[in-house]
């Protein structure tokens, strides 16, 4: 039986290595890897791309010698030249990525934005039947909001004179989203019912999301994430085949 992979005083033949990455459940990710160099076949780099990119890999890793280089490939197992493909691979997903995205990726912004809209506010929850006559002192400008909201609210965010973000407007109670999404700064709710609690809110500041470099990356990675599950999907069941005697 053919050995291919010894570790330390461990001999791993053809047989056992599929059953120990079964095992091990890596079967998967090695299958979602070949999938990733299917798709990024046609994608290759410049001799610049690929020097930089394998510049960066040594500087990453802290390889800072031609030893260091040589003693982390027998580390690794890996060679000169899978080295080389592996510090490029990021940047042919990359070039796939913007190749099969890139030009979506204005509209499907546009139809998340409110995901990624940020608000900075602050909150009152109580069940405190007393709740009216806070809304109106602070509309009155009789009492600090701060101050009211560390004595009475009865939220994590009393602490903080009951100021809240910048939090994404996802993350917040459906009806407190709606009303920040319909708010300017500096309004002020009247008494609201949020599930058990009543809370009255004002909107310090609204942080618009935009389209920047930062955002065209996580929406490339996130389309790109998805696409990647639901062709590992479509393989439908790993089978394994036994392998034959003499092998």
């Amino acid at each position: 039986m053919t050995v291919v992979l010894r570790v330390g005083n461990r001999t791993i033949t053809t047989k056992e290595i599929v059953s120990l990455l079964a095992g091990y459940q890596l079967l998967p990710r090695l299958l979602f890897e070949l999938i990733v160099d299917d798709a990024i076949a046609p994608f290759t780099c410049t001799l610049e791309e690929t020097q930089s990119a394998q510049q960066q890999f040594c500087e990453k890793n802290q390889l800072n010698s031609h030893t260091e280089i040589q003693t982390w490939l027998k580390r690794n197992g890996m060679t000169p030249e899978q080295l080389q493909t592996y510090a490029v691979r990021s940047l042919r997903i990359e070039k796939f990525q913007q190749a099969t995205w890139g030009n979506q990726l204005e509209s499907v912004f546009r139809s998340r934005k409110s995901e990624f809209d940020q608000v900075l506010f602050s909150l009152i929850k109580t069940d405190d039947l007393a709740v009216q006559e806070l809304y109106f002192r602070i509309q009155e400008k009789e009492t600090d909001f701060a101050a009211l909201a560390s004595q009475y609210s009865e939220d994590p965010s009393a602490s903080n004179g009951g100021l809240i973000g910048p939090i994404h407007l996802s993350k917040c109670h459906p009806t407190l989203a709606k009303m920040l999404a319909n708010s300017q700064p500096g309004q002020l709710w009247p008494p609201t019912r949020l599930g058990e609690w009543v809370a009255i809110v004002r909107l310090e500041k609204f942080i618009s999301a935009q389209l920047d470099n930062l955002m065209r990356q996580r929406l490339l990675s996130e389309l790109f994430a998805t696409w990647l599950q639901e062709q590992f999907n479509e393989m439908g069941e790993i089978c394994l085949f036994p392998v034959g005697i003499g092998e």
